[in-house]
């Protein structure tokens, strides 16, 4: 199982629905652990009722079929499918269409969705998901890449104690990209990354606002993080191998 979670980390994303099916056959004990600890990039479906699309993951799964957070429907249709609490699914309400807002502001375009669950210990569990599609024929403003994916999942466990309201994050952002033009050639870059926060926070101003702080300083972490990891080294190497045009036609000063 630890070297199974080895090679998963090193599989680029697009490659890990092939790679965990291939795992899934080779160690059925432990198909459990490896689909609730495997990410899989996000797919998305659209609710026919209201004409919006949600994302699908194992938060909003109950058997083969997928809960809208729009209508609070499942496709397909389940008979005896698991629903928040009415109190919880006002708050869903609200955070989808916060979020909606958030996503459109930071990533132009794209999928949203929140699911919001019951805990046994009186606290709730909220996710937040984010799928973009930055491809050329992408539904982004900016379709300048051949292939191109951000997929954000962000999972809130909230435990509540009278007025102080404990929050832990895990929040994972999976990326790829392929390019294919004269200036650049052919280029492929993915990978995943993964970071963990919690905090005790004053219930006073609500759990959305005090998640969608969370999300936004976690979101501003990541990014960082790929662009100095990710593109900075990968910049560093291509730098290195292949100097600039500029540089090459420099010519040391005669001795």
């Amino acid at each position: 199982m630890e070297a199974a979670m080895g090679l998963m980390r090193r599989i680029p994303p697009k490659q890990s629905e092939t790679a965990l099916s291939a795992l899934l056959s080779l160690l059925p004990q432990h198909s459990s652990d490896l689909l609730s600890q495997v990410d899989q990039p996000l797919q998305v479906l659209c609710d026919a009722e209201c004409g919006k699309e949600f994302i699908l993951c194992e938060y909003n799964r109950d058997a083969d079929s997928y809960r809208s957070p729009w209508s609070n429907t499942y496709h397909p249709p389940l008979e005896d499918g698991s629903h928040p609490s009415p109190e919880l699914r006002k708050l869903e309400i609200e955070a989808n269409d916060i979020f909606a807002i958030y996503r459109d502001q930071y990533y132009e375009g794209g999928s949203s969705s929140v699911y919001i669950w019951e805990t046994e210990n009186d606290g709730f569990v909220s996710c937040f998901l984010i799928k973009k599609d930055g491809s050329k024929s992408g539904h982004g403003r900016r379709g300048y890449l051949q292939e191109g994916a951000w997929d954000a999942i962000h999972v809130i466990e909230v435990g509540q104690e009278e007025e102080i309201a404990h929050y832990s994050l895990t929040s994972t952002v999976m990326l790829s990209l392929t390019t294919n033009d004269e200036s650049s050639g052919t280029f492929s870059l993915s990978g995943s990354i993964r970071r963990q926060m919690n905090m005790d926070l004053p219930v006073s101003e609500g759990h959305l606002c005090n998640m969608g702080k969370m999300i936004e300083e976690m979101e501003s972490k990541l990014r960082n993080s790929l662009d100095q990891v990710y593109f900075g080294k990968t910049k560093e190497m291509v730098c290195t191998l292949r100097p600039p045009p500029e540089l090459v036609q420099m010519k040391l000063p005669d001795s």
